[in-house]
């Protein structure tokens, strides 16, 4: 007792507080200070559709969080080889990699949803696709216009199919690459974050 420890709400503030009883099933503490932290200009939403070895989505989730992405959806696609998620331990793994990484907001979590309803929901921001194809070959870091928000569809093992890519690009998502690599899912997730942040950050020099 008597520890003086830094808290969280996820919603942008930290505390400082003293423990006043140590007790496993609720510790009491005293506020001492309140340091609210302001949210980033933009927001980096990623949907995506988990993989069928659930660990890499839960994986690449962790990582996201770390490098900062606000939201994350995900997709049931016409390729998707895992089309039910259980929640509960995503949004465990999200609240322990925002309190590791010293994040002051937590990300939200959405559950999962089919492609095609997903891409019919209103969005303001900018919308991207990640594809693989000769045809669309302008990487993402050269359209991110910095300081606005930034959703970003993540495919399956299998890619999206074609029918996908032509209904988000009807429905405004620009279809963008992540390099020569052909990554897997977890790993596109993970650059696609990074490329975002990084984009903004050049843009801010």
């Amino acid at each position: 007792m008597g520890d003086t420890i830094t808290l969280t709400d996820g919603t942008g503030n930290f505390y400082e507080a003293n423990i006043l009883d140590a007790n496993p099933k609720a510790t009491a503490v005293k506020v001492l200070a309140k340091n609210t932290v302001a949210p980033f200009p933009y927001q980096v939403h990623l949907a995506v559709a988990p993989t069928k070895n659930i660990s890499r989505t839960e994986w690449a989730v962790e990582k996201c969080t770390e490098i900062g992405v606000q939201e994350i959806s995900l997709l049931n696609c016409e390729h998707s080889e895992r089309k039910t998620v259980k929640t509960p331990r995503l949004e465990r793994l999200i609240t322990a990699a925002m309190k590791q990484s010293l994040k002051a907001y937590r990300p939200a979590l959405n559950a999962i949803m089919s492609f095609s309803d997903f891409i019919e929901q209103p969005f303001k921001g900018q919308k991207f696709i990640a594809y693989l194809d000769e045809k669309y070959d302008t990487h993402l870091i050269q359209k991110v216009e910095g300081g606005k928000d930034a959703l970003i569809l993540i495919g399956p093992e299998g890619d999206f199919s074609r029918e996908e890519v032509n209904l988000a690009i009807e429905r405004g998502f620009v279809p963008v690459s992540l390099g020569d690599s052909r990554l897997r899912t977890e790993t596109a997730m993970i650059t696609a974050c990074h490329t975002i942040h990084l984009a903004n950050q050049i843009n801010q020099l």
